[in-house]
């Protein structure tokens, strides 16, 4: 990474002459951000590369996409984006030293990042007054800290919007998920998913984050499909949760454009029979696990109905397992954007054509791109509300976030606003602000709208959560 020089006064005047050229003959087509040195907006999203476990490189490559784009057409507000990236590694030292480069090299916020680390980096942007934009979701503080601004509803939203999704069709779960303390609010969240359609509490089995033989898992969440009852069960409707259709064209995008239709031979978990699922939440090691349970269950022949959340199961990871051949055929996904072949990501698609430079891990199917993406948007609308040529400080960005409703994400989340009165009352969580869940199925080796299906608000059921999650 490069240090920026301390400008000479003849730099200075140069660079402010452009910069006015720029400002009043109109080019560029994005408004834009201003930051830190008066010129340009300092940034950073960090997020795990290249570790034994979860890895989300797509985050940052993202970042430095819509740093070209938007610096490409104008900057915003007349000012450059600068993105810092940061290799969070998966520990909590990685995590910390971030935030720590971040406030040394004077970043406004952190954007789009991911590290289940949310004490190790909040406490050094919290001192600083720096705001996290649009983290994955992962950690507890991200919907505890007064300056954390999630997009989403994060793993909590995920895992009561399986049981939900799970709750019309099974008599039994089984979950397999990270024996880690950001992993022991997983269970919690996916029985007030399945309490709805009154589905018996999951099985919890735990397995090491960096594990590279998930086969005693997999026996175990066999041995619990063998046990299970059989009888169907008269599915509920659930009473914590609230069906609510994605505004604006998503929707109907889905139905017209053929997200639901191209799903229409499959069955949805209401008219299925009911039967025994088992439902994996481990990152990039949830192809590992299914690949031995898949062994496992060779001679068994059990067949349970599987299942994941976005960010364990992928369009990339269906592809790259065989397609129509994968053995996440069938496989039920519940997820907080709308499909990846919904028209709404197509500014999304045009800037990674046009702008990652052949960076293969940015992907349009990647969740984690898709949030960075996000939470990028979010950053450029809040950014508008500034003046022309107001100094944009940490502090400032910050209250202009509380102070900010009804910001667009072009339909790809509801309107999001983090006002004390936008807050919803789910323990533990009470930064959460945007519950709303999708949900997907791998058929013909592609993740399609489960049919039947609209989005729903999964706060109600998260609500009704013990508060240990």
């Amino acid at each position: 990474m490069t240090k920026s020089r301390r400008a000479t006064p003849l730099s200075r005047l140069l660079l402010a002459a452009a910069t006015g050229a720029c400002l009043t003959t109109a080019c560029g087509v994005l408004p834009g951000n201003s930051g830190g040195s008066g010129d340009t907006l300092t940034v950073m999203t960090f997020a795990p590369i290249g570790t034994k476990a979860t890895n989300m490189p797509g985050m940052p490559g993202m970042a430095k996409a819509y740093e070209r784009w938007v610096n490409s057409n104008g900057g915003i507000k007349g000012r450059k984006l600068r993105v810092l990236t940061c290799n969070e590694k998966n520990t909590a030292t990685g995590a910390a030293d971030c935030a720590r480069e971040a406030i040394a090299k004077k970043a406004v916020a952190v954007v789009g990042s991911y590290s289940q680390f949310g004490r190790a980096f909040m406490a050094p942007l919290e001192a600083e007054g720096i705001p996290f934009i649009g983290g994955y979701g992962v950690s507890p503080e991200e919907f505890q800290s007064t300056l954390s601004y999630p997009v989403n509803g994060g793993q909590p939203a995920l895992l009561a919007g399986a049981g939900h999704q799970l709750g019309k069709t099974c008599s039994q779960v089984s979950l397999v998920r990270p024996d880690t303390l950001a992993g022991d609010t997983l269970p919690v969240l996916l029985n007030a998913g399945l309490k709805g359609s009154g589905t018996p509490e999951a099985s919890d089995i735990r397995a090491a984050e960096d594990a590279a033989d998930l086969t005693p898992q997999a026996r175990e969440a066999l041995a619990d499909v063998s046990t299970s009852g059989s009888a169907p069960k008269d599915p509920a409707p659930s009473p914590s949760a609230k069906a609510t259709t994605s505004p604006g064209p998503s929707a109907s995008a889905g139905t017209a454009k053929g997200s639901s239709s191209s799903a229409s031979s499959s069955s949805s978990p209401s008219s299925a029979s009911s039967k025994s699922c088992v439902t994996a939440v481990l990152g990039e090691r949830t192809e590992t696990f299914f690949d031995a349970f898949r062994r496992a269950d060779a001679t068994a022949h059990r067949n349970p109905q599987i299942s994941s959340v976005l960010g364990s199961v992928s369009q990339a990871l269906v592809d790259r397992t065989g397609g129509k051949e994968s053995p996440f055929e069938g496989a039920y996904v519940t997820s907080w954007y709308p499909v990846s072949t919904d028209p709404l990501w197509a500014p999304m698609r045009k800037v990674i054509s046009d702008d990652a430079f052949g960076d293969d891990t940015v992907e349009a199917d990647d969740s984690g791109a898709q949030t960075t993406w996000i939470a990028y948007t979010v950053l450029n609308q809040v950014v508008q509300k500034f003046k022309d040529g107001e100094e944009i400080t940490a502090r400032k960005l910050a209250r202009t976030l509380n102070e900010t409703s009804g910001i667009s994400t072009g339909n790809l989340t509801p309107e999001l606003s983090w006002r004390y009165q936008d807050m919803r009352a789910v323990a533990g969580f009470p930064r959460l602000v945007n519950g709303r869940v999708s949900f997907q199925v791998v058929q013909q080796g592609r993740l399609v709208a489960q049919v039947g299906e609209q989005d729903v608000d999964m706060t109600a059921a998260m609500e009704s959560a013990p508060r240990s999650a």
